[in-house]
């Protein structure tokens, strides 16, 4: 099994195709269009996937996930194994090794220094970071010499690689944002829209929520690589607009998280100009329970970290509003063969999914007899239940995309036949996710009493991911509201159980405690999850070297496309 031999060190590392091109920056220029724009390019200081695969062309990790879900190391000279000596038999310390040689975008060299910077960056106590579960356990990280990383844990780590791993735990350069530190960090606009970095690219322009223009890194280690001398990188619009861009006119050469109805798919490729590339991961479309009240009437910050909600906090009405939904309908509209029924956070790898009874079978009667059941019922005949004299009345936001207004639509139609009245908002992707934190529409801030939307994570081990789910993960004024805990549901059973997990060595217990913790912030009001999102793309028939990753950044491998002449 590929998890289970990642978890005990036997790592296989890919072998790329041979470059088909030989001079750097020889094939001019490649267009690419994510319709949710990216607003920065510091992965620290977001939770937003378009923020973080914007910047993956220019920061990178001591390792990544390869499209097949292997570690493979990328600024590391190999991934560090119990095997290799590079993990110790204890599992309390890992020890990377940087590949000799590797220099910054500015020319300076990248030292181990660097890598220990990141992690002081990321875990400041007077500063937010969105990735700060990728530490988790770290009690210090440690530079023997210039090539040398010591990370030790506080305790046995059987799944060592979540600090400097993934495309949401990249390399800062300390010279850089060493002045930057903690409250600092949102303020370092020149660092956070222009970072130095190691990768293929370097950022030329960057106008917030709308265009990159990037061009080839002098000083990559490769000195045949990138083909493309130069990246223009449009964001906004929509999904459909930025799938007609590759597939219909040409004018773009890959457009990403084409999240559209599959005969519109379908006529789009008939244009000839390219085609859709898809593929399944842990990417999941849920709906989140905000477990705080989100009445406007406390104050901006204060809605945001008082509890508990007037009646989502009740079992009895998350339940109902999840049997109302046609779940097999939802994918059938808005995915066809991209998507899948799931009642699972983690759908994938699929050894640690659940499969809740009924979760594929909508039940409108027996939402209405639960809430019956339990006393939360219409008393003034207006066509709204409410608990204890409040009405079940929800503002249900989202991203503004044509599948989730979609979503929006029908599942409010369902919630009104078990007597819950819906408002919808929709904001705008770049806003919504771009995690700016003076901002009140943001996914983080969550100003609403649900909202929709999916993200995933790097790697085929969850412990990270779960980790979003602890209480000390909830967004806060006091984090700047980089907390990855987005619904702030705060469980001390969940709390630990996860903490057991990070103890746990036995592959077959780790995926006991994962789907445990998968079932409870199911059963215990987190999330309502809705449909197994496959990732899906669009690709210009010029366009050669594509290796869609739905375990890492889908731009991981940027160096090695090229123009099919």
């Amino acid at each position: 099994m590929k998890i289970k031999s990642l978890l005990l060190g036997a790592i296989a590392t890919a072998a790329l195709a041979p470059a088909a091109f030989a001079e750097r920056g020889s094939d001019g220029e490649v267009s690419i269009i994510y319709w949710q724009a990216p607003s920065i390019l510091n992965p620290f200081l977001t939770g937003g996937t378009k923020d973080t695969e914007a910047a993956s062309l220019i920061l990178e990790p001591l390792a990544r996930y390869n499209s097949s879900g292997e570690l493979v190391p990328w600024l590391a000279s190999e991934v560090p194994t119990v095997a290799n000596g590079g993990v110790s038999e204890d599992l309390t310390t890992i020890t990377w090794k940087l590949a000799p040689g590797l220099k910054w975008s500015d020319g300076s060299e990248v030292t181990s220094v660097d890598v220990k910077f990141t992690y002081d960056y990321c875990t400041h106590p007077e500063g937010g970071c969105a990735q700060l579960s990728r530490f988790d356990g770290v009690a210090s990280v440690d530079t023997p010499d210039d090539l040398t990383v010591v990370v030790t844990f506080n305790g046995p780590t059987p799944s060592p690689y979540g600090p400097f791993v993934g495309v949401e735990s990249p390399i800062l350069q300390k010279a850089q944002f060493e002045s930057c530190m903690g409250a600092k960090a949102p303020e370092c606009t020149d660092a956070n829209f222009g970072p130095i970095g190691t990768g293929p690219f370097v950022v030329e322009e960057f106008k917030p929520n709308d265009v990159i223009t990037y061009v080839a890194n002098d000083y990559y280690r490769d000195p045949a690589k990138p083909a493309f001398g130069r990246v223009l990188f449009k964001g906004g619009g929509d999904a459909a607009a930025a799938g007609r861009a590759v597939m219909e006119t040409g004018e773009f050469d890959y457009a990403w998280n084409l999240q559209l109805a599959p005969d519109v798919i379908a006529q789009m490729e008939q244009g000839g100009k390219g085609a859709a590339v898809a593929g399944f991961g842990p990417l999941l479309e849920r709906i989140m329970l905000n477990n705080t009240n989100p009445d406007p009437a406390l104050g901006p910050d204060e809605r945001s970290v008082v509890r508990p909600h007037p009646f989502l906090s009740d079992p009895a009405v998350y339940k109902a509003m999840s049997m109302a939904i046609d779940r097999p309908l939802l994918v059938e509209i808005g995915y066809g063969k991209a998507g899948k029924v799931s009642c699972s956070w983690v759908p994938a790898p699929e050894v640690y999914a659940i499969s809740p009874e009924g979760c594929d079978v909508q039940d409108i009667a027996g939402a209405n007899k639960l809430l019956d059941d339990a006393g939360i019922v219409d008393t003034d005949g207006d066509g709204i239940r409410e608990k204890d004299g409040v009405p079940l009345s929800m503002l249900y936001q989202t991203s503004t995309n044509a599948v989730r207004q979609d979503f929006q639509a029908l599942i409010k139609q369902w919630w009104s036949e078990i007597g819950i009245e819906t408002e919808l908002r929709n904001v705008n992707g770049s806003v919504f996710f771009g995690g700016d934190p003076g901002s009140p529409d943001t996914f983080q801030k969550f100003y609403a009493d649900v909202e929709m939307y999916a993200n995933t994570f790097a790697g085929t081990d969850p412990q990270a991911y779960f980790g979003k789910g602890v209480c000390e993960q909830a967004p806060s004024p006091a984090n700047q509201w980089q907390g990855e805990n987005i619904s702030r549901f705060c469980d001390e059973e969940f709390d630990a159980l996860h903490l057991e997990l990070t103890k746990t060595i036995e592959f077959e217990k780790r995926v006991e405690i994962g789907q445990q913790l998968n079932t409870m912030v199911f059963e215990k009001g987190g999330m309502i999850p809705l449909v197994h999102r496959g990732r899906l793309s669009g690709v210009s028939n010029t366009l050669g070297g594509v290796d869609l990753n739905v375990w890492d950044s889908e731009l991981w491998n940027v160096a090695d496309w090229y123009r099919i002449k």
